[in-house]
């Protein structure tokens, strides 16, 4: 995975006025007062290391904030400058070490995090990575959008790396939105997209890097809004790997976003006929179908629950296909199989509501719609749709949208 040039380097330059603040107040009261030893050795190792640091005698930098710090352990800024020094370096245990130390001291600031799970990224530990970029930017990034586009980058990686396909779509795509640009992003996008897994990109040069950069390409124009350039691309690619795993479903999504529910549906059908075992586009199809023609959508549902009858979701389409038809009698065990994939979603309880009252259930639907009200009061929708068994979230109400 390629490493975003001297990031450490260029966020350290937007806090070093900070620092410098912070250094002359801290300083100038203990020399008037004292005049110690430590404060002035602190002072002129601090000063000694900024130098070298500016003229870019990095090792150096790294032995003077080093020993600066044994002077002042408490001193964020000096550990700030380790960190994003040690990371420039490809140190990153050291960095890691260096910005535990900053949110210790600073537990308010989102860009430590975020440069932590950097450093765990880089390191290979995926969860506290993503848990920290997550954190990072939740508590708010310097404004800065070559730092914002790292950020967004590496969040999307591990959300693909996870099976998180369409959290991590979401994320890439604010890439393409924001005007970033690279093979990188392409591939990681293209990725998602075809729903690989893999910790390792395709071998550069090979077919399979080949495809998934134009996937991923094509998926950029998408999300731009540049649906005719985008199907031009699809068109292109599918021209010559028509075979390809999961590339009729990587393109009946972007279909889905450009509304054109009919050609999408197609892609995802050849997609079956490539691979019959595919849960995901009989869901694709049936969640496309709801709506709008239920009734044709409901034997893609009875198919997925019968490939996949541990799937929430895939009971959660079919109950819905189900009661829009009519047919609540059938839709309510569907409903209450997908309730326990998805306990804290008042929609699904919304929709069990209205079987139980179609059903003549006064009482069951009126604890389904309370339960509902409470859940839509007190707590977000549930974030994921679908997780229990590891498939992305997805909104309930009409277009539903399958996992990807």
């Amino acid at each position: 995975m390629v490493k975003f040039a001297s990031l450490g380097i260029f966020v350290f330059r937007q806090l070093a006025v900070s620092a410098v603040l912070v250094l002359s107040v801290g300083s100038c009261p203990a020399t008037a007062q004292t005049g110690s030893n430590p404060q002035r050795e602190f002072s002129e190792l601090s000063a000694q290391a900024a130098a070298a640091r500016d003229s870019n005698r990095l090792q150096d930098a790294l032995v003077l904030y080093r020993k600066a710090l044994t002077r002042k352990p408490a001193w964020a800024e000096g550990w700030w400058s380790l960190g994003t020094i040690s990371y420039d370096q490809n140190s990153y245990a050291e960095a890691a070490r260096a910005f535990q130390k900053v949110i210790a001291l600073a537990p308010s600031d989102g860009t430590a995090y975020v440069m932590l799970g950097l450093c765990e990224f880089e390191l290979g530990y995926n969860d506290a990575a993503l848990k920290h970029i997550e954190r990072g930017e939740n508590l708010g990034l310097d404004q800065d959008p070559d730092l914002r586009h790292v950020a967004l980058y590496h969040q999307g990686v591990l959300l693909q790396r996870k099976e998180k396909f369409q959290a991590a779509r979401e994320i890439l795509e604010q890439l393409c939105l924001q005007g970033a640009e690279g093979d990188d992003i392409s591939i990681a996008l293209g990725m998602t997209m075809l729903r690989q897994a893999s910790k390792t990109p395709p071998a550069a040069g090979s077919t399979d890097a080949g495809v998934v950069t134009k996937i991923g390409q094509a998926e950029c124009l998408t999300a731009q809004k540049k649906f005719d350039e985008a199907r031009s691309r699809f068109d292109a690619v599918l021209a010559g790997y028509s075979k390809y795993p999961e590339i009729h479903y990587a393109y009946g999504l972007a279909l889905v976003e450009a509304s054109a529910l009919p050609a999408a549906i197609a892609q995802f059908r050849q997609e079956i006929e490539n691979n019959p075992s595919d849960v995901i586009s009989r869901l694709q199809i049936a969640a496309a179908d709801y709506k709008i023609d239920s009734a044709a959508g409901l034997p893609y549902a009875e198919q997925a629950v019968k490939l996949a009858p541990k799937q929430p979701f895939a009971h959660l389409v079919l109950g819905l296909l189900l009661l829009d038809v009519d047919n609540f009698q059938r839709a309510i065990p569907e409903l209450e199989i997908a309730r326990k994939g998805f306990p804290s979603d008042a929609r699904v309880y919304l929709a069990l509501g209205t079987a139980y009252s179609r059903a003549g259930r006064r009482a069951d639907a009126a604890r389904a719609r309370a339960t509902a009200q409470r859940l839509s009061e007190h707590m977000q929708p549930e974030n994921g749709l679908g997780s229990a068994q590891g498939t992305p979230d997805l909104p309930l109400s009409p277009p539903l949208r399958a996992p990807q």
